[in-house]
């Protein structure tokens, strides 16, 4: 179901520059609390960020955390721990991060609906770019996840977005990173951390949309996302 807001024509869309890896994480917790303090509307937040690590609460658990964290840093890339659940997810400015911010009375109610709902308006945008774009987990992916998205060349799949989601009383937070640009470098950090970590995945599933479709864009993938939510909202810029 569609919520009632974005129907209505509600859905602020916000356009952003990153501020840093730590700064764009909080930005995202402090529109969510905003949100449930009723100071903020139904809000979409996309933004380009700079090469960040996010590691999970269970990742920090393992004894190679620490080794895994300064090989993350070794490739460039800033070693964070998000507040939602999941394994390692390496991302850059060749990724384009979208929040959906939502407030609403029962935020928990609904939380694995929203899941394949958002996941099918992601899997939709990339359709509209090119990309044989289908949901669901493949065997050997990073941070697997059920509602993930992935893109499908002949036989080979790659995990293309990634989705984690937070809750708290009165609203809630739908992150979802979509890989566009230079799979390589994602590739090699995440080889690094997972090794650091001894999490078995299967690096040929790492990829970026612009290995299927040559030539494809952050921008164009960021225009996709919005008229994908045009598709069931009127989204206001």
């Amino acid at each position: 179901m569609i919520p009632r807001a974005w129907s209505e024509g509600r859905l602020q869309v916000l356009h952003e520059l990153s501020s840093g890896a730590a700064a764009d994480m909080e930005r995202g917790l402090t529109l969510l609390r905003a949100a449930a303090a009723g100071d903020l509307g139904p809000t979409l937040r996309l933004y380009r960020p700079q090469p960040t690590v996010a590691f999970g609460q269970r990742d920090t658990r393992l004894p190679g955390f620490g080794t895994a964290s300064d090989a993350a840093r070794t490739h460039g890339f800033e070693p964070l721990v998000r507040k939602a659940g999941g394994r390692a997810a390496a991302y850059h400015h060749g990724c384009l991060i979208v929040d959906h911010i939502e407030p609403h009375h029962d935020a928990v109610a609904g939380s694995h609906a929203r899941f394949r709902l958002l996941g099918e308006i992601l899997a939709k945008s990339l359709w509209r770019v090119g990309v044989d774009a289908r949901m669901g987990q493949i065997p050997g992916e990073y941070c697997p996840g059920e509602f993930s998205v992935h893109g499908v060349d002949g036989t080979q799949a790659v995990k293309l977005v990634g989705t984690a989601q937070r809750v708290i009383s009165g609203a809630w937070l739908f992150s979802s990173v979509i890989v566009v640009e230079d799979s390589a470098s994602i590739r090699s950090v995440l080889e690094a951390t997972y090794s650091a970590l001894e999490l078995p995945w299967q690096p040929s599933t790492a990829g970026a949309a612009e290995d299927l479709v040559p030539g494809l864009t952050v921008e164009a993938v960021a225009s996709a996302v919005v008229a994908a939510y045009e598709d069931v909202a009127a989204p206001v810029p």
